[in-house]
C-alpha cells in the first residue's frame, strides 16, 4: 500500500520544522579549514592518528583522458568472498558459510574455478563435534573446512559471519598469491575491519579478539599476505566501496569542533567536490562538475581500527616479520561525481612510502573508476564468482536442515519478506 498525497504532504511538511543549523557555504568552508590546517598531521592527546605520506594533496583527472591512458599493470587480480549469512537452527546451532573467489584480468580460467570455503559453527551443546581438517573438491581445484567457534552466545551471529568471511578470503589470498603476478585487489579493506572493530563495540567481544586464537589467526593471514607480497614485490591493495572510518571527525570534535558531517566520507566528499553555485527560481543551487576525477594524496592512518597494525599497535599478539610501520594502513579517497560516490583505496606503507608505488596504484584505480564507472572490473569479476544467490542460499539451508535432522529457526522477518530477506 502506497502513501496517500496527503499523508506524503504531511511527512514532508516535517522538514520545514528543522533547523539544519549552518548552510552548505559555511560547512564547504569549514571542511576546506580542517583540509588545510588540521592534517599535516593530525592528532589527538598528543599522538598521531593521520598523517600525509608527501605533504596534503588533492588533485583531479579528466575522466576520458584517464579511461585511455596506458594502465599501469599489466595484469590485475581480484579478490573477494561471499556468505550465505548466519543462520540459526532449533538444535542450537549457528552457521555461516563463506566461499572465496579469485579473478584475473585478462582471464584464467583455472584459478576463476577454484574456491576456498569456510564453514563456522557456533554449538550451545558442548557435545558438538566438528571435524575441522581441510577437505578438497571439484577435482582439486577446490578445498573447504569446518570451524567450530567458541561460545559467545549473544554475538554468536555476527562472529560465526566475520571469522567464516575473513578465513574465506584470506585463506584464498595466500593460497593463490603466487598466481598474482602484478596487483592484487581486495573487495574490501586492506584488513579484517569488521573484526577489528570488536574491540569498541563491548567489552565481551573485546576480551574474545584478544584471548581467542580464531580471531588472531584471521589477523596472521593477512599479516602473512602483506608479507608475502612485499617479498615478492608485487603490490596490493584494498578497495573500500563504501568507507564509514570517523578518525578525522572524531579527531575535530575532540580538539573542540564541531564537525558538521558524520564520518570521513562526508568530509572528503567536501573537499573533493568540484562545481559552483548558480541561479536558479529559489535563490541559488550548487551544480556538480562532473568531467572529472578527483582524489586525494596518500595518508599513513593509525586511528581507529587502524590502530592495531600501526606503529602503536599490537596486531593482536601476531608476530610480525617486517619493521611494523610496512605494515600500516595508508589509503588514499577517490571521488566519482558522475554517481557523487567517494572510495577509499587502501594499500601497506612497505608500498606506498615509494613513489612509484604510489603513482602507479593511484593511476590504475583511477583508470578502472572512469572506464568501469564504478569499482574496478576485477573486483566486480572476483564478487560475480564468489557471490551466493538468493536461491543458491534457500537451497543450501534447506541441505543443512536435512542433514542437522532439524529446521532453521524462522522469524516474522521471514513471512513477511520470504526467503529472499537477507539476514
Amino acid at each position: 500500500m502506497t502513501l496517500d498525497p496527503v499523508h506524503y504532504d504531511g511527512i514532508a511538511r516535517l522538514a520545514h520544522r528543522i533547523d539544519h543549523g549552518a548552510d552548505e557555504r559555511d560547512h564547504r568552508a569549514f571542511a576546506e579549514t580542517v583540509w588545510n590546517e588540521f592534517l599535516d598531521p593530525l592528532a589527538v592527546d598528543g599522538s598521531v592518528v593521520l598523517e600525509p605520506v608527501d605533504g596534503v594533496s588533492r588533485h583531479r583527472v579528466d575522466m576520458q583522458d584517464v579511461a585511455l591512458c596506458e594502465p599501469p599493470f599489466d595484469s590485475t587480480h581480484g579478490l573477494d568472498a561471499g556468505t550465505i549469512n548466519p543462520t540459526i537452527f532449533k538444535n542450537g546451532l549457528v552457521i555461516d558459510i563463506a566461499q572465496a573467489a579469485m579473478s584475473a584480468t585478462p582471464s584464467d580460467l583455472d584459478l576463476h574455478r577454484s574456491r576456498t570455503v569456510i564453514a563456522t559453527v557456533h554449538a550451545t551443546d558442548p557435545t558438538a563435534h566438528v571435524d575441522e581438517t581441510w577437505d578438497t573438491f571439484d577435482e582439486g581445484f577446490s578445498r573447504s573446512r569446518a570451524i567450530k567457534v567458541p561460545p559467545l552466545p549473544r554475538f554468536a551471529e555476527g562472529v560465526v559471519h566475520a571469522l567464516a568471511l575473513y578465513l574465506a578470503e584470506s585463506e584464498h589470498a595466500l593460497e593463490h598469491a603466487a598466481d598474482v603476478d602484478d596487483l592484487l585487489v581486495l573487495d574490501g579493506p586492506l584488513y579484517p575491519r569488521g573484526l577489528l572493530r570488536w574491540s569498541d563495540q563491548h567489552p565481551d567481544l573485546a576480551t574474545f579478539l584478544e584471548e581467542e586464537s580464531r580471531p588472531k589467526q584471521v589477523v596472521q593471514n593477512y599479516v602473512r599476505l602483506v608479507e608475502t607480497f612485499v617479498e615478492r614485490d608485487v603490490p596490493l591493495c584494498g578497495f573500500v566501496k563504501n568507507p564509514a572510518t570517523r578518525v578525522i571527525t572524531r579527531a575535530v570534535k575532540s580538539n573542540d569542533g564541531d564537525a558538521p558531517w558524520a564520518d570521513d566520507a562526508t568530509f572528503f566528499t567536501r573537499i573533493l567536490e568540484r562545481g559552483s553555485y548558480v541561479d536558479d527560481v529559489d535563490g541559488d543551487r550548487w551544480e556538480r562538475d562532473t568531467d572529472s576525477l578527483t582524489y586525494t594524496g596518500w595518508f599513513r592512518s593509525r586511528g581507529g581500527v587502524d590502530r592495531p597494525l600501526s606503529v602503536d599497535g599490537e596486531a593482536l599478539g601476531v608476530d610480525r616479520k617486517l619493521e611494523p610501520e610496512a605494515y600500516e594502513v595508508t589509503f588514499f579517497v577517490a571521488y566519482d561525481p558522475r554517481d557523487d560516490l567517494l572510495y577509499r583505496v587502501e594499500a601497506p606503507y612497505a608500498f606506498v612510502r615509494e613513489e612509484r608505488w604510489r603513482e602507479q596504484l593511484t593511476m590504475q584505480i583511477l583508470q578502472d573508476v572512469a572506464v568501469a564507472h564504478g569499482p574496478p572490473t576485477g573486483i566486480e569479476k572476483a564478487d560475480e564468482l564468489a557471490r551466493i544467490s538468493a536461491a543458491e542460499k534457500r537451497s543450501l539451508r534447506e541441505t543443512l536442515e536435512q542433514s542437522f535432522d532439524t529446521a532453521q529457526r524462522r522469524s516474522y522477518d521471514d513471512k513477511r519478506w520470504g526467503d529472499d530477506f537477507d539476514r
